[in-house]
């Protein structure tokens, strides 16, 4: 079955599926995509998607001409043990979690362009493209494969509609020898340290065992507070978020005038999300015993979370964190949110 290029549009496979959107069509377009030999372009009026087949992700996004990407977001299973973690051995028993948030591999991924999928537009099928495709919608579905025994996978799609958002949506598929998580989400890292970030959730610092004292309100967070714990340990989630605005005023591009605002907004897909926006990587407050052992702020990390367990400390530090608040290794879990 050949494929075969539209210079107004996309037709690719055509007895799989018919895509042609373009001038020809009488409909608007706003998504001009680009097809690359390892990467797919989505561009719009203010904004210009770059996902990458090589690394596995969203590798820029930028708006307004301003990027967000530093690295490319990954699955995160570790969130930094506390003290009463380690009381308990917990992170000792889940401890292969740590290897999965560093190293878990992309093994592969699809396309769909207005919903319907196509052959993998890689080297030398985007040779079938003309420079001016345009679609309603891009949906691009990455695969990954955890290094934990038994491995498992991860799948994060980005849905692109015609208005810039991007619908993210994870899947973990569950495996009954797996061990309890002390975390579940996506992992955002962004080039320069945020100014702030405003949300409306609870206040202050909650935890799934630790929400009974925060009230429901619309929250500005100056910085990117480290909750001074005598050691670094897990801090700064927040629960049961409808929607969180990160702010920045520099960039890593030389031509900037840096000192101007400008915002990224995260919302709530169909549940409630938590999150934690810092300057250090769970790794990074894992391996300090003290404040002035973490690294100068350089970037923001941003975690959104299907799931975090609780921190326990009922009775003494040291005692389990109660079931409800566990992590099933076991259990699939799907979570999605709006990027606008």
């Amino acid at each position: 079955m050949a494929n075969t290029a539209n210079k107004k549009g996309i037709s690719l496979n055509t007895h799989q599926c018919s895509l042609v959107q373009g001038a020809s069509s009488g409909k608007p377009t706003r998504l001009k995509v680009i097809f690359g030999d390892s990467s797919l372009g989505v561009k719009g009026p203010d904004y210009h998607y770059i996902f990458s087949y090589v690394q596995g992700g969203l590798e820029s996004l930028n708006k307004n001409g301003k990027e967000w990407m530093f690295r490319v977001p990954r699955p995160t299973f570790w969130r930094a043990t506390t003290c009463n973690d380690r009381g308990n051995g917990f992170s000792r028993k889940s401890n292969m979690w740590v290897g999965a948030d560093l190293f878990t591999k992309h093994v592969g991924g699809m396309v769909k362009v207005n919903g319907q999928e196509i052959p993998l537009p890689i080297q030398p099928n985007n040779n079938h493209f003309s420079n001016e495709e345009f679609a309603d919608t891009i949906e691009i579905t990455f695969i990954f494969e955890t290094y934990t025994v038994p491995n498992t996978n991860v799948y994060v799609t980005y849905l692109v509609k015609s208005d810039g958002k991007i619908i993210v949506t994870m899947h973990y598929k569950g495996h009954e020898d797996l061990p309890q998580l002390p975390a579940l989400g996506l992992r955002f890292i962004m080039p320069t340290v945020a100014t702030g970030f405003e949300y409306e959730g609870l206040s202050g610092e909650t935890y799934p065992d630790r929400m009974a004292g925060g009230i429901p309100g619309v929250y500005k967070v100056e910085g990117l507070p480290v909750t001074p714990y005598l050691v670094p340990q897990e801090c700064g989630v927040h629960m049961d978020t409808k929607w969180l605005k990160i702010t920045r005023n520099t960039t890593l591009n030389n031509t900037d005038d840096d000192g101007e605002e400008f915002s990224l907004r995260f919302e709530k897909a169909d549940e409630n999300f938590a999150f934690s926006c810092l300057p250090y990587t769970a790794l990074e407050l894992e391996n300090a015993t003290h404040h002035e052992d973490l690294p100068l702020p350089r970037r923001t990390v941003l975690l959104m979370l299907a799931r975090v367990r609780g921190v326990g400390g009922i009775q003494a530090w040291g005692a389990d964190v109660e079931e409800a608040y566990h992590i099933s290794g076991a259990k699939d879990v799907t979570f999605s949110f709006v990027i606008k």
